[in-house]
């Protein structure tokens, strides 16, 4: 997958209710042993009592404007260490090398306008992780949970749905920031799914569901004009549907036989 590094990170939002604080670590469900890559630490709330449930707590914070501020409000927790650098522009497999731990979970609260590159960055390290909780822009949200046929289902809705169980687990009020950004937020569990579909050519299926949504109004057989849609076709009547659907209409299922079929 694709993903870009050129964003600005002038503003930030901090959040200031605890019991958020509070409720993000209740629904991460951090076991025991456990490393934490968190992105975007800001002034390090978050952090702090990340530290109190994992063995280690990475994070990467690229501001480095805040490290005093981080300094001092981590400098009881030996558990903890900051990277200061563009987090899509680590190697995150080196920078977590030197650690022992069971399990291994992302947590964060990032930038609305930087979500799915991070997202994006965390599957393609092909680390796994078992879980991967994260603070979001309502609106963005949705769209990761979308059901199929409604206006927000996506390709990255069937992306995350490939990889992950994705859950909703509570909406944070705008209120809740300082200072307060236009929109709500929501905080959205993705686990790894312990069996996922058996897809023969991954990056075939990736751009297959790419291109399905490339026009979202347009149907099947518009948007997949450089394909076999005599094979397109051939799966979708096992599904009932023909070339005149669109992709909103397609479950995850049937893009992985789609691809199936494509790669033979």
């Amino acid at each position: 997958m694709v993903y870009q590094n050129n964003f600005n990170f002038s503003g930030q939002n901090f959040i200031n209710n605890h019991s958020i604080i509070q409720n993000i670590i209740k629904g991460a469900k951090i076991l025991p042993d456990s490393l934490v890559i968190e992105i975007g630490p800001g002034a390090g709330v978050l952090t702090k009592e990340l530290a109190k449930v994992a063995k280690n707590v990475l994070a990467y914070e690229i501001d480095t404007k805040l490290e005093n501020i981080l300094d001092q409000e981590l400098k009881d927790c030996t558990n903890v260490n900051i990277i200061f650098d563009d987090f899509l522009l680590r190697d995150i497999k080196n920078d977590i090398k030197s650690y022992q731990y069971d399990n291994i979970y992302a947590v964060a609260n990032i930038p609305y306008y930087i979500t799915t590159p991070i997202v994006l960055k965390l599957i393609d390290s092909k680390i796994n992780f078992q879980s991967i909780t994260l603070m979001v822009q309502k609106e963005v949200g949705d769209r990761f949970t979308a059901h199929i046929g409604t206006r927000d289902y996506s390709s990255i809705t069937v992306f995350l749905n490939y990889y992950f169980d994705l859950r909703k687990l509570f909406v944070v009020s705008r209120n809740c920031f300082t200072p307060k950004p236009n929109v709500d937020s929501i905080v959205i569990s993705l686990v790894r799914k312990d069996k996922r579909l058996k897809v023969d050519n991954e990056k075939l299926f990736f751009n297959l569901v790419r291109d399905s949504f490339h026009f979202k109004r347009k149907n099947l057989r518009n948007n997949l004009k450089k394909y076999d849609l005599d094979k397109v076709l051939e799966v979708l009547e096992k599904h009932d549907k023909d070339l005149t659907v669109r992709a909103e209409n397609l479950d995850l299922e049937t893009f992985v036989d789609i691809a199936n079929r494509l790669s033979k």
